[in-house]
């Protein structure tokens, strides 16, 4: 048992194992707050599917949740690139009931018996971390997103002092559940399990080769450089125009790095600030924390400031 991390110490032991993170939003403070039996002490870690497709919809989906389920889903969500996005930290809807005897063992460190009870809630106990795949048992897991999963797992047992066997998949927590499964690399591929995972993760911890930590977008200025006035007012008359006419070529510059972010697909950087960057900018804002009119598209500085650190280019007024 072990009280949670700091948000930050759980953030930076994922950077320490390699992995790239993004920090969405307000994660630190998005939460379940206190409901059933709260948060902690920490046992483990659990492994889901998200059972979706594009990391837009389901970072999306795992930061808000739905009309049934609301969020956050799980703290972070692995995308098939091997990004971890983070969502929220705190009591999150990810566990539900499971077995308390899965539970001990987890606690114990030793095999785990077969889940037949729901009688304990994991939502208080385990770290959660959905996986983009569709979990029809056909969506491959391509190779660099298993190893983000272990290198994730890996990185927070390495703070706690916990070993591989803390790490286990929602099926085996919960009566019913599947997750995660599905082949490894390609469709008819070796089929991803938890121990596998587990194995994976045993030998993370055993390497004392400290792996470079993934580096933050460039903090250093470049050349390129962003004139917010010129950019809002290609975001305003852009989408009424025909084609694509670039009206200010700073646009392109954004629009690759939305495109870096997940939020625009490469077919659109174009530098036509046209409806489907305003709205990919709009989620960029939302990202950022921002909801309403203050998630309209247009940029603001504030949000054209934390993109152009992230992505190494210079604002002016």
């Amino acid at each position: 048992m072990a009280n949670p991390l700091s948000a930050t110490k759980f953030r930076d032991a994922i950077r320490g194992e390699g992995v790239r993170v993004v920090e969405v939003g307000s994660w630190t403070t998005h939460n379940r707050g206190n409901r059933g039996t709260g948060w902690g002490p920490l046992n483990g870690i659990m492994i889901h599917h998200t059972v979706t497709e594009g990391t837009e919809y389901s970072v999306a989906l795992c930061r808000d949740g739905h009309s049934k389920l609301p969020g956050p889903l799980c703290h972070g969500v692995i995308d098939k690139a091997g990004t971890v996005h983070l969502v929220g930290y705190g009591r999150a809807n990810h566990a539900g009931s499971g077995d308390d005897d899965v539970l001990a063992a987890v606690i114990n460190e030793r095999s785990l018996p077969a889940d037949n009870e729901l009688n304990t809630d994991g939502n208080s106990r385990f770290y959660g971390f959905e996986c983009i795949n569709l979990g029809d048992g056909a969506d491959p897991w391509p190779e660099v997103q298993v190893e983000a999963i272990a290198r994730t797992a890996a990185g927070i047992c390495r703070a706690h002092g916990w070993g591989a066997e803390s790490v286990i998949g929602h099926l085996e927590w919960q009566p019913g559940k599947i997750d995660p499964c599905g082949p490894i690399g390609k469709k008819g591929g070796p089929a991803l399990t938890m121990g596998k995972i587990r194995t994976r993760v045993a030998q993370i911890l055993d390497d004392d080769t400290t792996p470079a930590p993934s580096k933050p977008a460039p903090s250093k200025p470049s050349p390129k450089v962003v004139d917010l006035s010129q950019l809002i007012t290609a975001a305003r008359h852009d989408p009424a125009k025909s084609g694509t006419p670039v009206s200010y070529t700073g646009v392109r510059v954004v629009e690759d790095a939305l495109a870096t972010e997940g939020l625009l697909e490469r077919k659109y950087v174009d530098g036509h600030y046209g409806t489907t960057t305003r709205s990919a900018y709009a989620r960029w804002q939302r990202r950022c924390g921002y909801s309403g009119a203050a998630a309209d598209g247009i940029p603001g500085r504030s949000s054209l400031d934390q993109l152009a650190h992230r992505h190494g280019f210079r604002v002016a007024a």
